[in-house]
């Protein structure tokens, strides 16, 4: 065994952490994504950081060929969807003492991710694997994220 540079020594006490301080994950209501919020929520309980989740919305093809009644109707299940991410992720914020910052953006999930996590200044992104076997060809959110360079990411099956 060979060891180079100078001898380590013990350094004072450090009071501070080395893990992230924000923690950002992307959610979308499939259950990859909710594994991915769950284990960033943990992650980030552990490191005592902040979590952002982030929720995008991205809009449907059809919403632009009929935009009275199916905006409409989007905007109604938009809604829901919302609503039923904000119950757990308010009742985890209150049971944990974890402070959670919710976030819905509009657009594309890789780009309003990207966005969200360079405002927020994220220390590392969480995400769910994608289900969708398109993806392989075009490349998921989670692969282009990674690409991206900018922060750790982690991916959750």
């Amino acid at each position: 065994m060979e060891t180079y540079g100078p001898k380590w020594s013990p350094g004072p006490f450090e009071r501070g952490r080395d893990g992230p301080h924000l923690v950002l994950a992307g959610v979308d209501g499939s259950p990859t994504a909710m594994r991915a919020g769950a284990y960033a929520a943990g992650l980030a309980r552990r490191q005592r950081s902040r979590l952002v989740v982030v929720f995008v919305l991205a809009p449907s093809a059809w919403t632009g060929m009929s935009p009275g009644l199916l905006a409409g109707a989007q905007e109604e299940t938009y809604e829901a969807m919302i609503s039923e991410l904000r119950e757990p992720i308010k009742r985890m914020a209150d049971e944990t003492g974890l402070p959670i910052t919710f976030v819905v953006q509009r657009g594309d999930a890789y780009t309003e991710l990207k966005r969200a996590a360079i405002a927020h200044q994220a220390d590392l992104v969480v995400v769910g694997a994608s289900e969708s076997a398109g993806h392989r060809l075009v490349g998921s959110v989670a692969t282009r994220l990674v690409k991206a360079g900018l922060w750790p990411v982690t991916v959750v099956p």
